[in-house]
């Protein structure tokens, strides 16, 4: 059986919003108020926490690595407290996702979110159990772009993980199929989008009722 795995952030959801907002919790913490904004640094947000803290520190001049790992945790439990505010799925997405299994295709979920906060978010959002699988930044021993958590998400899914292809949002994405030897399909309507051609992946998505159709080009059509 042939899959599509989906990353999470930026890809299937902006969740950039409730990212930013936690991020500016813990800044305010520190006494620097709200650091990053909303929109203009969405792309910032869909970096990931560690990533937030570090960019934000260094737009104050307050930079150091101890700080960042000490409000690591107090920037998970902040956005673990109001997750899905202002979080949305991209338009199509889940009506894709849903042609794809029609289709024949598993689908399944891997992220460099923590998985026990990607599990919250996918249950908040009510899509949790349209993915036949999920992995996330700390279920394994590594995150992408190693390739292993790509594998095991396909190995969940009782699939062959020469036959599937990753859907994503950035040069992660990129990497962790090449890596696998899988090919990679890029979004463009994520804050980075105009950079995804530069990236050369398979197939670049500007909408995700294409989606059916790129997935079909790429990996051919299931026998259903």
């Amino acid at each position: 059986m042939k899959s599509v795995i989906f990353d999470l952030d930026g890809t299937l959801a902006d969740t950039s919003g409730d990212l930013l907002a936690a991020a500016n919790h813990c800044f305010r913490e520190m006494g620097h108020g709200d650091v990053l904004q909303h929109g203009d640094d969405a792309g910032v947000a869909l970096r990931g926490g560690r990533f937030m803290l570090t960019a934000g520190l260094k737009r104050v001049g307050a930079y150091d690595v101890d700080t960042v790992d000490r409000y690591y945790p107090v920037l998970l439990a902040a956005y673990g407290e109001a997750i899905a505010e202002h979080t949305t799925l991209y338009p199509g997405a889940m009506e894709a996702v849903e042609q794809l299994k029609t289709l024949g295709f598993a689908v399944g979920v891997c992220t460099n979110k923590p998985e026990g906060l990607a599990r919250q978010l996918l249950t908040e959002l009510d899509v949790l159990e349209a993915f036949g699988a999920l992995v996330g930044a700390d279920t394994l021993p590594v995150r992408k772009p190693d390739p292993a958590p790509l594998v095991e998400t396909v190995r969940r899914l009782r699939c062959d993980p020469r036959q599937c292809l990753l859907v994503g949002d950035s040069d992660t994405d990129r990497n962790t199929a090449r890596a696998a030897g899988v090919p990679s399909v890029l979004v463009t309507f994520g804050p980075s989008g105009e950079d995804m051609a530069a990236l050369e992946p398979e197939a670049l998505l500007e909408d995700y009722a294409a989606l059916p159709k790129v997935v079909q080009a790429l990996l051919g059509p299931m026998s259903i």
